[in-house]
């Protein structure tokens, strides 16, 4: 991997500041690239979910007799 010398001075000084050598600071950065990357796909995928089958609709009817039988249980 190629980086320009600015790049490198850049990582440099974030890696000694975080007491971390060069390697383990972009190893980290590639690893939380990663994972946002899944994070948002996982997102994503729960977005479409919901768009594709929608909440119930609320119904009063229904939620009376769910009341109802709360109710009667012998807790």
């Amino acid at each position: 991997m190629q980086l320009s010398d600015e790049l490198v001075a850049l990582l440099d000084e974030r890696a000694a500041r975080r007491s971390v050598s060069r390697s383990e600071l972009i190893r980290t950065a590639i690893e939380s690239y990663v994972a946002s990357d899944e994070d948002s796909a996982i997102d994503a995928a729960i977005v479409e979910g919901y768009t594709r089958i929608p909440p119930p609709v609320h119904d009063p009817w229904a939620d009376a007799a769910a009341r109802r039988s709360i109710l009667d249980e012998p807790w």
